[in-house]
């Protein structure tokens, strides 16, 4: 089981990034349509059907469900940092949802009854989870019988070079101890059939696993994609803080170059793997 101290590290880091990706929620939007559509597939969501979004962010995939759900539908968004739900329900009445319901929750403790969901997604969430066999059990306690649950994490970080390009180069500046395989992180569920396994130990049976290649794409130039890296990650911001101007300079010059062949149309585009787990109850 997590610690209190874990749970409240991985808040901090939570609460600390929260402004930033309220500052740059459109462009992930953008990035991250091809996850949100393949989490509306695998958790089969359609008109009418009631929907749990876990881990929200700044209110994606919950803004794109309602409008496949429809009037007749719903969806329940929730995040445990008070930032991000302010942010998602903003953008949710800019877009002018009225079917999207807000609450401030963790994962692993949500204030919902039994059996109240047709279905439940996380996006790029549950790697990032204190107790995600938890998590994974109240998702299925939320969930109507033969509800669906379906989940999206990054796989492998060779095959994103969105992450890697810029941590290679930094960790040539900054030593890092090597990443505990089993604490939150983004690839903490790269292996394939890793969270797979997981889902069918809870309970969660016709389990499926499927590997979602697509493109990064976003109207960024090298040294945006720069900004928008340090500053979305809790990680990157710590190490960066730690340099000297002249050694931020030189990164920032070896990011653009390792990178330029990304930028070759005239924005980013970088390759991409998800997988997509998903589930019934």
């Amino acid at each position: 089981m997590p610690s209190d101290e874990n749970e409240k590290e991985v808040l901090r880091e939570w609460r600390e990034s929260a402004p930033y990706w309220a500052k740059h929620a459109e462009t992930v939007r953008s990035m991250f349509t091809p996850i949100t559509r393949g989490l509306i597939e695998g958790a089969g969501i359609s008109e009418g059907r009631t929907v749990l979004d876990v881990a929200g962010g700044a209110g994606e995939p919950a803004i794109t469900v309602s409008s496949v759900v429809g009037a007749t539908g719903s969806i329940i968004f929730t995040d445990a940092v008070d930032r991000m739900v302010t942010t998602a329900r903003s953008r949710a009445r800019e877009s002018k949802r009225t079917n999207i319901e807000f609450a401030q929750c963790l994962a692993e403790s949500l204030p919902f009854s039994s059996d109240s969901f047709d279905g439940v997604v996380s996006r790029l969430g549950v790697m990032l989870f204190p107790d995600p066999v938890a998590a994974i059990r109240e998702a299925l306690r939320v969930l109507k019988s033969r509800g669906s649950v379906s989940y999206a994490v990054w796989s492998h970080r060779d095959s994103n070079p969105f992450f890697h390009v810029v941590m290679d180069i930094v960790s040539r500046y900054i030593e890092s101890p090597p990443e505990d395989p089993e604490a939150p992180g983004a690839f903490r569920f790269a292996e394939r059939g890793k969270l797979a396994r997981m889902l069918a130990d809870a309970g969660v049976i016709n389990v499926t696993e499927h590997l979602l290649k697509f493109d990064l794409n976003a109207p960024l130039t090298p040294r945006e994609f720069w900004s928008l890296r340090v500053e979305l990650s809790d990680t990157l911001r710590g190490k960066v803080a730690r340099l000297s101007r002249e050694q931020l300079l030189l990164i920032e010059r070896e990011v653009e170059q390792a990178g330029c062949s990304f930028f070759a149309s005239g924005e980013m585009k970088f390759p991409a793997q998800v997988l997509i787990v998903s589930g019934r109850k």
